[in-house]
């Protein structure tokens, strides 16, 4: 369900079985007001009047944030980011796989990018994030899950739009290919983040508890995601 309150503020709605509301800048700038199932519309229109001039400010932040995206190009020496750190790109002929990491350098199949087409050269990308992805993620939890005492149902690595991962209400998780492009340390926060959901729904105390007690350091962690987040793109 989508909205807008009054004088141009637009959120979408996403009703779910949680206790309290709360209100979310998403990664592309949206507004996203997650609620509970029995609220009323005019209720949410309320919170959200309520929260008017923190929307604007977080607003106002993540257009700062985003006016410094890194625009990358597919050309040899343009640089990458895996696990946190940048590799020179190679465009190279003599490969079979579309994108290799290989000697320091990403080696990318240079016929997907000769022809300008730039869709072929960026999914090369979010598949090797992808399959990289399916094997370290799930290293991470797996490591986690015992101290945070909780046992996920599943866990993918694929595009998830707007956010950097999701738990489900049957203990699911996925997380966005980009976060293969963040250092492990943040990769740690993101995969606690979640695995925190599965005690709370919502972004309450209680939640925010429990993350402190397997990551002490979560704020730093969280705030670098937020300043940098726009950066971990192709």
């Amino acid at each position: 369900m989508s909205r807008k309150a009054e004088d141009e503020i637009s959120f979408e709605v996403i009703r779910s079985r949680r206790a309290t509301a709360d209100i979310i800048i998403e990664r592309d700038g949206s507004v996203l007001v997650r609620a509970p199932e029995a609220i009323p519309d005019e209720r949410i229109e309320d919170i959200v009047e309520a929260k008017r001039f923190w929307i604007y400010k977080n607003l106002a932040e993540w257009r700062d944030l985003n006016a410094t995206k890194v625009l990358r190009e597919y050309k040899s020496g343009e640089g990458f980011l895996y696990l946190g750190r940048s590799y020179r790109l190679s465009l190279v002929a003599d490969q079979e796989e579309p994108l290799l990491l290989k000697n320091g350098r990403f080696r990318l199949r240079r016929d997907l990018v000769d022809q300008g087409e730039i869709a072929a050269a960026k999914a090369a990308f979010r598949d090797y994030y992808i399959y990289r992805g399916r094997t370290k993620i799930p290293q991470r939890v797996n490591y986690y899950a015992p101290k945070v005492g909780v046992i996920p149902s599943g866990i993918d690595v694929r595009e998830l739009g707007k956010r950097w991962a999701s738990c489900s209400p049957t203990a699911k998780l996925a997380f966005h290919w980009k976060c293969m492009m963040a250092p492990q340390s943040i990769i740690d926060y993101i995969v606690v983040h979640e695995l925190c959901h599965m005690h709370h729904r919502d972004h309450t105390d209680a939640f925010w508890n429990e993350v402190d007690k397997v990551l002490p350091e979560y704020r730093e962690r969280k705030e670098w995601l937020r300043k940098n987040g726009a950066g971990l793109d192709v």
